[in-house]
């Protein structure tokens, strides 16, 4: 086919999106599993490695902690839906300030979804079917006949009004002047009506669809603004009840004034601890030393059509509880059932967020809407956190929501995001070294286990790509050095202090090492974090760098990817880290 095009400007492409909407029509526009993507992470990948992780793995949801800019940038053009975080610290400021609420909603959502929304310039016919994703494509292919179609009639009818109307409605969705659309389409009548609606439909797709990546392109999708991540958490004994709802107001009150709250809806992530129940899930309500504040905040999301949302974590149940059942925190149905008034729950997952159902019902919010925020099984850091566990949880998990069928008390599709993506190597240790081990990836982007997540015909997860590593070299114990060299606990000390020692310990992946094994892991832990430096392995009469992995069948000795420098922050923090090194040699030798 010949070169008709829609000669389109560089400029705004607001309207664009009313074209956009019939997607919804057609296919479930955000369906799927989402991930809870961290940055707590001395070297992250790239954001862009991420994302093309996330879309490669199928995930169409993605729940960032705060607003970091180069997440959400990558994601700008992903089609991936974003729930994005403002961290308890900021609470107080937004709560006390709507112009902080304002700023923050300008600089954080107005930036990276208003402007120009799909990225689409002047290109001539160029279309290969073959080459592309099929489901994507077939999204974009649909728009584009109906929109073909639709002016096709117009045309036909002989209607002068109706090829106007076209017209207008056309130009306005590619954001064109109707005097452009007039002259391009000069003498249409003269053709056969059906190769125009061809080449209509192909120029239509060439705008709508990147012909490099093989996607939709539209700017970021974000539906959610999470005010504050589990704010009535216990062990913060209070510190944020009277600013989160206050911030949340503002929040929402910012959202309208800058025309978005039709399209992106506040929430507060909030922890299982704030409902309970002494008798099965029938029995459940909010807590009591707490029930005020909740039901100020229900309330307001049920007022403005936003989710509850609650993180459920049976692993924290098993690890803080020795007298767990532990059957019961996985979906085998292995468990013994717990018996209420004629439900039987097989799984705590179940029982646990009907409790919050019932919480809700009892409330006078029996329909509100739901979102599991975090759910998942670390792989280390404790003697239940392994990739044995791990796996077994997250892909019975996945297994049981897939057909839909949702809880006794809830059923239907259950909105969910993964905790987490990738492991986060400076994530505080202060409730249990296993924080840093939630990863469904390791630190480098490489799958921990098989997972079948429902979303590609794979039962692999993955990896990601194009990772770059620093050489192959470890900082171990010297073979002469001594373990009652009065250095080596100093030095231990000092290493994990700065780097990652969590895979050390009780039935751990590292337990099983000998001292000299300990010591060289804090060793060669400290060594990649500091990039391998040769000074980080500077250890006094104790280490030496060597070029063999010293890694076991069960205890992995990394080799770090190279430093990604993404913004100011991230020098900054790369320069910390040096100073640390310079600072401990100083005050050493």
């Amino acid at each position: 086919m010949g070169g008709f095009r829609f000669p389109v400007a560089a400029g705004d492409r607001v309207l664009l999106l009313l074209l956009l909407v019939l997607v919804i029509a057609m296919v479930d526009s955000v369906s799927g599993i989402g991930a809870n993507w961290g940055t707590q992470v001395s070297h992250p990948l790239p954001p862009e490695t991420v994302v093309r992780m996330l879309r490669e793995n199928g995930i169409k949801k993605v729940k960032l902690f705060d607003a970091d800019y180069g997440a959400l940038r990558a994601l700008g053009k992903s089609g991936i839906e974003v729930m994005v975080g403002i961290p308890n610290e900021m609470l107080a400021s937004l709560a006390s300030s709507m112009k902080a609420a304002e700023r923050w909603v300008s600089k954080n959502v107005s930036t990276h979804i208003t402007g120009s929304n799909v990225d689409i310039s002047a290109l001539s016919f160029s279309w290969d079917p073959d080459k592309r994703n099929a489901s994507v494509k077939e999204v974009a292919l649909e728009i584009c006949r109906i929109a073909g179609k639709s002016l096709e009639k117009a045309i036909s009818g002989a209607s002068s009004l109706a090829f106007f109307f076209a017209i207008s409605t056309l130009s306005k969705i590619f954001s064109l002047k109707e005097e452009e659309m007039r002259i391009e389409n000069k003498g249409i009548r003269d053709e056969a009506r059906e190769n125009y609606r061809r080449n209509l439909t192909a120029s239509c797709m060439l705008h709508l669809y990147d012909s490099g990546e093989g996607r939709l392109v539209v700017n970021l999708t974000m539906s959610y603004v999470a005010v504050g991540n589990e704010p009535f958490l216990q062990t913060y004994n209070g510190t944020f009840l009277r600013t989160t709802f206050p911030a949340l107001q503002n929040i929402q009150s910012a959202l309208i004034k800058a025309g978005l709250s039709n399209k992106v809806k506040v929430t507060v992530p909030l922890n299982g601890d704030v409902y309970e129940s002494a008798s099965g899930p029938s029995g459940g309500d909010f807590r009591a030393d707490i029930r005020d504040y909740m039901i100020q905040i229900v309330k307001f999301l049920s007022d403005n059509g936003a989710p509850f949302t609650v993180n459920i974590y049976p692993f924290i149940s098993l690890y803080a509880d020795s007298n767990f059942p532990v059957e019961y925190a996985f979906f085998d149905g292995n468990a013994s059932p717990i018996n209420d008034g004629g439900t039987n729950y097989y799984n705590m997952f179940d029982a646990n967020l009907d409790t919050l159902v019932w919480a809700l019902q009892k409330n006078g919010f029996a329909n509100m809407p739901i979102i599991v925020g975090e759910i998942g099984w670390p792989t280390d850091g404790d003697r239940n956190a392994n990739l044995v566990y791990a796996q077994r949880f997250n892909q019975g998990f996945m297994s049981h929501i897939s057909g839909g069928k949702g809880t006794p008390m809830r059923p239907g599709p259950i909105d969910v995001y993964l905790f987490s993506l990738i492991d986060e190597d400076e994530k505080s240790v202060d409730p249990g070294n296993f924080e840093r081990h939630w990863g469904i990836f390791f630190l480098d982007g490489q799958p921990k286990y098989q997972l079948n997540l429902g979303t590609i015909n794979s039962s692999y997860l993955a990896p990601a790509r194009n990772v770059h590593y620093l050489e192959k070299k470890w900082c171990v114990m010297k073979p002469s050095a001594g373990l009652d060299d009065p250095q080596v606990a100093l030095s231990v000390s000092y290493a994990c202090a700065l780097a990652d020692c969590t895979s050390l310990g009780y039935q751990t992946s590292c337990g099983n090492l000998d001292a000299r094994g300990n010591i060289s892991y804090a060793l060669n832990s400290y060594f990649q974090k500091n990039n391998q430096l040769d000074r980080a392995c500077k250890f006094p009469n104790l280490s030496t760098i060597v070029t063999t992995d010293p890694s076991t069948e069960s205890c992995r000795f990394g080799v770090m990817i190279q430093q990604y420098y993404g913004g100011a922050g991230r020098i900054q923090k790369g320069w910390g880290v040096v100073a640390g090194v310079c600072l401990f040699l100083l005050t050493t030798f």
